[in-house]
């Protein structure tokens, strides 16, 4: 009942974000292109992030094909959204059923909706679709079976992650690692070769084969550039007060910090460890994606700490084992109002304005198949029936027939406003007309049968990763 509460949840505010005009190209956009790719046979090539671009040369989630089915039953970014919806919602599965047959009925809901309603899914699900949604039950199912000694079942439940995102092969091995530590030493062994090997052969051989570089585009946020951190950096970051420090304190606060006590939590040390490694500052705090995947390991750490107290009440002092579920409760709704699930209580997620009316009547006006220029924010209203860039990144606008644009309420990427408006302001100079224009949405046409009008060169350097600008983010 609690999976299906929260799917109920999640299905609602992220369908609606969607509805509202609040997804994004980079990253829904992106992945739908890639979904789309898969239903029609084509490979998950992705448009959006340049011609021909092979999603899988970006990150390896081959596991993304497995949306290809309900796509062709319902081409839509929704289907996205409510898959992703449904796998979040099935990791508090085994989480609160490990509870209940252990700690009793509170403490399963305690736990389930602890896990359900924390920071790093409100930020995850606010932030339109990743491919790790993927890996959020394969871990759940994975740290409750090492919990309850169940060896071959967890390697079982770990082992696909290598088909959800490269680096997720350490996680594997972290598994392997807590089986040779506490349980079979050869199932261990064996879970650790197969997750490093994995991780080696998507990093060094498969992903540099199908990327336009030739190699793995991410290495650079593992250096230590200026004003970057790297191995050096990393202790003083951890004793000195910072985004780092406080995003490991709000993990471990709704457990009132009790799982880091848990030996589970060696299965969030890869994922913690190349974030906090990065030079990318978007890895070290709380929003996006990234801590999704933490999650489940956490409150899974918590009931593993419980149920080690209940059975031997020297683990923890008996206050700390009575408060630690009304503590958690109490954090986890604290928590609520600074992350993205506090939309669902603000009137803006219920009401439909004007503008977005008139958006979907502009966008009604763009016939299939057409090739088209969009602002971000509108990219994933379209990608399910035409063939999309985004206005102003990467690619130059000047090769799609149709451009529209969001000149009332711009987004501020891939182009500050100002610049924006000049690029739209060229593109009239160069034989795009108005079609439609309604509440600032804007659609232009360049003329049947004109060629490509001269455009300005996209914005110098990358994409701001982190900031809705790349599905390669991590």
């Amino acid at each position: 009942m609690v999976a299906l509460a929260l799917f109920l949840v999640y299905a609602f505010f992220t369908v609606r974000r969607h509805e509202l005009l609040l997804t994004s190209g980079y990253d829904l956009g992106i992945f739908e292109q890639g979904v789309r790719g898969y239903a029609e046979g084509r490979g998950p090539i992705v448009e959006l992030k340049g011609p021909g671009f092979n999603l899988l040369g970006d990150h390896f989630s081959p596991a993304l094909a497995l949306l290809a089915p309900f796509y062709w039953l319902w081409p839509s970014a929704k289907v996205l959204l409510l898959a992703q919806s449904a796998l979040v919602a099935v990791a508090a599965v085994p989480i609160s059923r490990w509870a209940l047959r252990t700690l009793g009925p509170a403490a399963a809901l305690v736990t389930g909706l602890g896990y359900g309603a924390s920071w790093g899914i409100a930020s995850a699900l606010g932030f339109d679709f990743h491919e790790i949604t993927f890996a959020v039950p394969l871990i759940a199912f994975s740290v409750t079976a090492l919990g309850e000694r169940r060896w071959v079942a967890a390697f079982a439940w770990a082992a696909p992650l290598v088909l959800v995102k490269e680096d997720l092969g350490v996680t594997v091995a972290a598994v392997g690692a807590y089986i040779l530590w506490r349980g079979d030493r050869r199932i261990g062994a064996a879970a650790i070769v197969f997750g490093v090997g994995a991780s080696l052969l998507e990093l060094l051989v498969l992903l540099p084969a199908m990327s336009p570089g030739g190699s793995f585009a991410y290495w650079d946020n593992l250096s230590g550039g200026s004003g970057g951190r790297n191995l050096l950096t990393l202790p003083l970051d951890l004793v000195t007060p910072g985004e780092k420090v406080r995003t490991v304190l709000l993990l471990l606060a709704p457990t009132m910090l009790l799982a880091a006590r848990s030996p589970l939590m060696i299965v969030a040390l890869p994922t913690l460890g190349w974030r906090l490694l990065s030079n990318n500052p978007a890895y070290w705090g709380t929003n996006y994606h990234y801590s999704a995947v933490l999650m489940p390991i956490v409150f899974a750490g918590l009931v593993d700490v419980l149920v080690k107290a209940g059975a031997r009440p020297r683990v923890l002092p008996r206050w700390a084992t009575r408060a630690a579920l009304p503590v958690s409760a109490v954090v986890t709704v604290a928590l609520l109002p600074g992350f993205a699930f506090s939309q669902l209580f603000t009137p803006d997620l219920w009401r439909t304005p004007a503008r977005v009316e008139a958006a979907r009547s502009v966008l009604a006006a763009v016939p299939d198949d057409a090739r088209v220029a969009a602002s971000n924010r509108l990219v994933p209203q379209l990608t399910n029936r035409c063939e999309v860039i985004v206005f102003g990144w990467p690619q130059n606008w000047s090769s799609a027939e149709w451009i529209v644009v969001d000149e009332d309420q711009p987004m501020g990427w891939p182009l500050p406003p100002e610049r924006e408006r000049e690029q739209v302001a060229a593109a009239k100079r160069g034989g795009y007309q108005v079609v439609r224009s309604d509440h600032g949405i804007t659609l232009l046409r360049r003329a049947p049968g004109d060629p490509p009008a001269p455009a300005e060169a996209a914005p110098p350097g990358g994409a701001p990763v982190g900031s809705g600008a790349s599905a390669a983010t991590g």
